[in-house]
């Protein structure tokens, strides 16, 4: 886990494999903000493969959140293709044989605490972007 993390107490994490219904086996909080990462699991192994946010500061200092929040950005969010994680993950896992992922969320933006999804999530990656070179293999691009 990256330092820049262990100051959100509001977090959790779930495993999805390529039989789970997303949308049932997801944790994370609706009408929250904040980021996930996306792990591979293979056996003993943990990759980190991508990272994500929702949520967005205003000029008030508020938050504007999608209605689904957390929840919603995984569950509902596209990538892959222009349809929704719950449809697009089962299928790349497949294309890469991938049998378990883990996703651990972080509620980065609440009542206890204040920080900027995109900029917490930027950190991560600029992190591994150090560590390895290159983003993790499921982010396109930041």
């Amino acid at each position: 886990m990256y330092k820049e993390l262990e100051k959100f107490i509001s977090s959790n994490s779930f495993t999805f494999t390529v039989n789970d219904s997303l949308e049932e086996v997801c944790n994370a909080p609706e009408g929250s903000a904040g980021i996930f990462a996306v792990y591979e699991i293979d056996g003993d192994s943990k990759e980190l493969i991508m990272v994500g946010s929702t949520g967005t500061v205003q000029n008030d200092g508020t938050l504007k959140s999608k209605n689904g929040g957390l929840y919603d950005k995984i569950v509902n969010g596209h990538q892959f293709a222009k349809t929704g994680r719950k449809y697009s993950w089962p299928a790349q896992m497949k294309l890469e044989n991938i049998s378990v992922l883990e996703v651990v969320w972080y509620e980065t933006f609440n009542a206890d605490v204040k920080a900027i999804p995109t900029a917490v999530e930027g950190q991560v990656l600029q992190n591994f972007l150090d560590e390895n070179a290159k983003l993790p293999r499921w982010n396109v691009a930041f």
